[in-house]
């Protein structure tokens, strides 16, 4: 078990190194309400992002960083979840039967990413709550969260970089991207101060789903974390806040104030599948990346959308305006 790093203040890195982090939470206890019906029987966290359910993306990314135990916060209902990262003998019989090693990999490899582990959160009190219901797992070790909602492109090294200013700067790191103005109430938003070095920030503040006027910057909070063991006891007495839930938001607000949390600024590719709309086009993304996929579908795709435009133009009246122009209009 690693020992608890002492409150670090200034934005100078620690003179000492912080303890190696090996383990990740991925809280997976929500509802998915906003993707019923397809949700009312299987977790959002398993809807599948081209072949892979959503969440193995995460456990990927937590894994290629060097996290190699993770912690599962669930709830009712998702039993799948443990299913996916267990192993399944009567389907890797039949593959290896046949001789098929392509999908025998495939379905061996999300058991094999790392030691899992899984933890019921029981009440859904929010992502605080679910960050305190890792406590005994984790100990008094720094760890990293993880938020399935938000997909990290695989090239990117973003939880990596997080790892590190965690272990020369000890305390709290969070991840930070600008997002537009319009769009500030949606996210947790960190109120900055420069440390002098590029990409990395001392957050000073943190207001959860601020509106417009009442931002402070427009620095929105994304779903990855590297926590000290000191946002437990924290969360213990963070009363619950927005929604009625308890907020890890607030509770890194009390640790900003105490000059332990960083950020470090993120200019990549992040996939966004918390609705409808940002799921279907992190599909269409990712399947236009792969290899084995991408040529034969991007060719596709410009066929369709091509059809789409002269579908339209066909449906345009004398003046020029398209039926779905009038409509939207």
């Amino acid at each position: 078990m690693g020992r608890m790093i002492a409150p670090h203040s200034s934005a100078t890195p620690a003179s000492a190194p912080a303890p190696t982090v090996r383990k990740a939470v991925v809280p997976a206890a929500g509802l998915g309400t906003r993707f019923l019906p397809a949700t009312k029987a299987t977790p959002k966290e398993m809807l599948p992002v081209v072949d892979k359910p959503a969440i193995q993306y995460v456990v990927e990314e937590a894994a290629a960083a060097g996290l190699d135990d993770i912690l599962m916060v669930t709830g009712r209902h998702k039993r799948a979840i443990e299913d996916h990262f267990d192993h399944a003998f009567e389907l890797e019989q039949a593959l290896a039967a046949k001789g098929d090693t392509v999908r025998l990999d495939a379905v061996r490899d999300p058991a094999r990413l790392a030691d899992i582990h899984h933890i019921r959160q029981g009440d859904p009190l929010g992502l605080g709550h679910a960050v305190l219901c890792a406590r005994h797992h984790v100990g008094d070790q720094p760890f990293a969260v993880l938020l399935g909602d938000d997909l990290i492109d695989p090239r990117e090294t973003l939880l990596s970089q997080m790892l590190d200013v965690r272990e020369r700067y000890a305390g709290s790191v969070v991840a930070l991207m600008e997002v537009p103005e319009e769009s500030v109430h949606l996210y947790g938003c960190a109120a900055v101060e420069p440390t002098g070095e590029e990409g990395v920030v001392r957050v000073t503040g943190l207001v959860e789903k601020p509106s417009r006027e009442d931002a402070p910057s427009r620095y929105a909070v994304i779903g990855r974390y590297v926590l000290d063991p000191a946002i437990f006891p924290t969360l213990e007495r963070t009363p619950p806040g927005r929604g009625g839930e308890i907020q890890l938001t607030d509770a890194l607000q009390e640790l900003a104030a105490e000059g332990t949390v960083h950020g470090v600024v993120f200019k990549g590719l992040r996939y966004d599948t918390g609705d409808k709309a940002d799921y279907l086009r992190t599909v269409v993304r990712l399947a236009c990346d792969r290899d084995d996929l991408g040529p034969e579908f991007v060719a596709w795709l410009k066929e369709f959308v091509a059809g789409l435009e002269s579908g339209q133009a066909a449906e345009s009246d004398g003046n020029g305006e398209s039926e779905g122009g009038r409509i939207a209009a």
